[in-house]
């Protein structure tokens, strides 16, 4: 999404996300009338509406659900070089240093993330 945003700004193109929380047909067995009543779709409706609409920012993500919204950032965790030779195994094994969101980072920009990727692959590999 990062990325497309910025490709995407030159032709007045918005890139954006929503995480809908709405009654589905998945979801009518696993909560009361009541609380399906209150996740209705339309209720969405407006985060959709506004994301669409020439007043909207481009690289957010609006969670949205009942009449609740919010925005929303995806951050990443400073991660571990693991080397070329990880594995599933090897991920698993060190999938507590991997998930570890003490020192997260919120990236605004594809390019970050890729300047984290090869900021790891400055480390030794710890793996393999």
């Amino acid at each position: 999404m990062n990325t497309l945003k910025l490709e995407g700004a030159k032709d007045n193109i918005k890139v954006n996300a929503i995480c809908p929380v709405a009654a589905t047909r998945m979801t009518e067995n696993l909560m009361p009338a009541q609380m399906l009543d209150a996740l209705k779709p339309e209720y969405v409706t407006p985060a959709v509406v506004f994301l669409a609409s020439e007043d909207a920012p481009t690289g957010v993500i609006i969670s949205a659900g009942a009449g609740v919204f919010s925005s929303s950032q995806i951050v990443e965790s400073t991660g571990i070089n693991l080397g070329h030779n990880a594995d599933a195994d090897t991920v698993a094994e060190y999938w507590s240093k991997i998930s570890d969101f003490t020192n997260a980072k919120h990236f605004t920009m594809g390019g970050e993330h890729s300047a984290h990727i090869f900021e790891r692959l400055q480390d030794k590999p710890v793996a393999g």
